[in-house]
């Protein structure tokens, strides 16, 4: 394969931009309708975020070593989708088909063959890493009931969930998330809670403008509701495993969430063992919006937790104001901590480059933004 040509082409397709998820959803559904029940009745939401992937995956695939992990753990997700290997066989042959179609006399027979072999090599790990997971009798999805509600403030509400199996995660990994108001439309939350014995947990879901999915979360979820959850994702955030390599956590909004869990977990182990010193600085736009601020002054007693409170749209609010990057990079120095931040993707970007501006080495800084693959918080 040539990992140039790979590369090159799709970023020659990409410039179609809407016209590309266009045909290929088209060319998919026509050929092969019977994998149409798969996606949301409404596709707007869905757009390019499976074309997009594919073709950024797909044409790095001669850096398979690298991200064999990722699509490890993406086959054995996809598999609450009831997808087989034939499903896989479908969605390949729609992209080369796209592929041809926009790059027109530049899809010589050599670069059709790289990319049928850049796919195969991707999907195959996919599906063998599902199929393992299978015979593992792990399941491909966790019937669960929604144990309470609670509308924290206008934008954020706090959703209790009782799997009816109890799910082996990690804090600071997330889980997808289907509600019966928006079926087949799979959100991923990050439980706030580190693991109960009862196997319950807790999410953070905050409302986005428009959302196909935070809206009805928010203001229609109730006590009993039947939900469906996937199997823990996600290695970007966890705590270091030296306890004496002192944290820094940065959030943004929901992106609290994962943090939570891992103070809990840090406060359990606090009456038993060391634990690092932890900072932990939270932003909103307003005060308000602060959901678990009482919850995280009264964490301050212990002698490990630090917390500062950012609003960034009150000038009248008394404490901390600003972006929570620039005031979390403005309290530092950090150079010596582990970086962990949480948020909406212009947020982390944002909070990375302040940090790395104050000395903090990027190696140290590990970062989820809502609205990926494995988001911490609630996605549209």
């Amino acid at each position: 394969m040539d990992p140039d040509a790979l590369k090159n082409s799709w970023a020659l397709v990409a410039k179609a931009g809407d016209e590309v998820p266009l045909f290929f959803y088209s060319h998919l559904f026509l050929s092969h309708p019977e994998v149409r029940e798969m996606f949301p009745v409404s596709m707007a939401a869905q757009r390019d975020k499976l074309v997009g992937a594919l073709g950024a995956v797909v044409s790095n695939a001669t850096q398979l070593d690298e991200v064999v992990p990722f699509l490890q753990q993406l086959g054995r997700d996809h598999r609450r989708f009831g997808a087989v290997a034939d499903h896989y066989s479908a969605v390949g042959g729609s992209l080369l088909a796209t592929l041809q179609h926009f790059l027109g006399a530049a899809w010589t027979p050599e670069l059709a063959a790289d990319w049928a072999a850049a796919y195969g090599l991707v999907s195959s790990v996919m599906v063998q890493a599902a199929e393992e997971s299978a015979e593992d009798d792990a399941p491909a999805w966790w019937p669960g009931e929604v144990l309470g509600v609670d509308r924290r403030t206008m934008d954020v509400t706090v959703v209790q969930i009782h799997p009816e199996q109890p799910l082996d995660y990690r804090p600071g990994q997330s889980v997808a998330m289907e509600i019966p108001y928006r079926p087949r439309r799979w959100r991923y939350f990050s439980p706030a809670n580190a693991p109960r014995q009862d196997g319950s947990f807790e999410l953070h879901i905050g409302l986005v403008p428009g959302g196909q999915v935070s809206g009805p979360a928010v203001r229609s979820l109730k006590r009993g509701d039947a939900v469906r959850i996937g199997a823990p994702v996600g290695e970007s955030l966890k705590l270091p495993e030296d306890t004496g390599h002192d944290v820094l956590m940065i959030a943004g909004g929901t992106g609290l969430a994962p943090f939570r869990a891992m103070l809990e977990q840090l406060d359990r182990r606090a009456a038993t063992q060391q634990v690092p010193r932890v900072h932990l600085f939270h932003g909103a736009r307003m005060p308000w919006n602060l959901y678990e601020h009482k919850q995280l002054s009264n964490l301050t007693q212990r002698p490990w937790f630090s917390y500062t409170p950012v609003v960034s749209d009150d000038t009248s609010y008394p404490g901390q104001r600003g972006q929570v990057g620039a005031v979390a990079a403005g309290h530092g120095p950090w150079a010596d901590r582990t970086a962990l931040v949480c948020g909406s993707p212009a947020m982390v970007r944002h909070t990375v480059a302040e940090l790395t501006a104050a000395g903090v080495p990027a190696t140290a800084i590990h970062t989820e933004s809502l609205g990926t693959t494995t988001s911490a918080g609630s996605q549209q």
